[in-house]
């Protein structure tokens, strides 16, 4: 697969992760599950989860937008190195904290390490 190509993937594959994030609300029914939390917890976790839909729009602007900066500049190549450790950071964090022998929770894992991949791919090939 071309480099130029696997970028685009990126970018859908970011996207998607913001879209399945700004989607927790309603999936993980936190206006009622976080009630029982403290509120700084609360906080903590909705301006975290904010922030991850922001990281991952603008990893699918860059995609999308300049993925030959992305892979013919030191800068481009280092934040794709930067996200597929991002990813493959979330994979072993799977393990670590959500160890459930779940078919979600397995399809997570396959996307996160996807994720890793994908961004590792135009930087090696």
């Amino acid at each position: 697969m071309e480099s130029l190509a696997i970028v685009y993937a990126c970018g859908v594959h970011s996207l998607g992760l913001a879209l399945f994030h700004a989607a927790f609300w309603r999936i993980f029914r936190w206006r009622h599950d976080l009630q029982t939390s403290s509120l700084p917890t609360r906080a903590i976790i909705q301006i975290a989860n904010l922030r991850l839909i922001h990281v991952f729009l603008l990893a699918a602007v860059l995609c999308f937008g300049f993925p030959d900066e992305l892979l013919q500049t030191n800068l481009g190549r280092t934040y794709i190195i930067g996200m597929a450790l991002f990813w493959l950071g979330r994979t072993i964090e799977q393990f670590i904290f959500l160890p459930y022998n779940r078919f979600f929770v397995h399809l997570l894992t396959a996307v996160f390490l996807l994720g890793a991949v994908l961004f590792a791919l135009p930087v090696l090939l």
